[in-house]
């Protein structure tokens, strides 16, 4: 069984159970499902930003734990340093958080959004055909 981390935007159409979510759970079936702890703090912003009720905050914690969270540590900081030290390609901060981690760790990034991640060295991407 290999090892996946699943960038949010994955993670967000899992969630909702978006158009593309079975392509992706069938895509993601059989791996062990990693997350950045970035992703976690982006997807905690949904709730706050959008009133979300004690319900509906319950099932994004619950689907949360279908997932191992990788934590910060030195190593992925030295990573997102280099990645946002890259010139001429830039990245947003959580994009930056979620690829270190997947280098760090040596693990494909499993993304809807391949375009924010593909000039980054030693990066591995997996996403569905457009």
């Amino acid at each position: 069984m290999s090892r996946l981390i699943v960038d949010t935007s994955v993670v967000s159409y899992l969630l909702k159970d978006y158009s593309l979510a079975g392509a992706y759970r069938q895509l993601l079936r059989g791996h062990l499902l990693f997350i950045s702890f970035m992703t976690v703090a982006e997807l905690y912003r949904w709730p706050l930003e959008r009133n979300w009720g004690e319900r509906k905050t319950a099932l994004l914690l619950e689907h949360l734990r279908s997932y191992t969270i990788i934590p910060y540590d030195d190593e992925i900081s030295w990573a997102w340093a280099r990645i946002k030290s890259r010139k001429g390609r830039p990245i947003s901060h959580e994009d930056a958080w979620i690829a270190a981690t997947a280098v760090s760790y040596e693990v494909p990034l499993v993304t809807h959004n391949p375009r924010h991640f593909v000039h980054i060295g030693g990066l591995e991407i997996v996403t569905l055909p457009s």
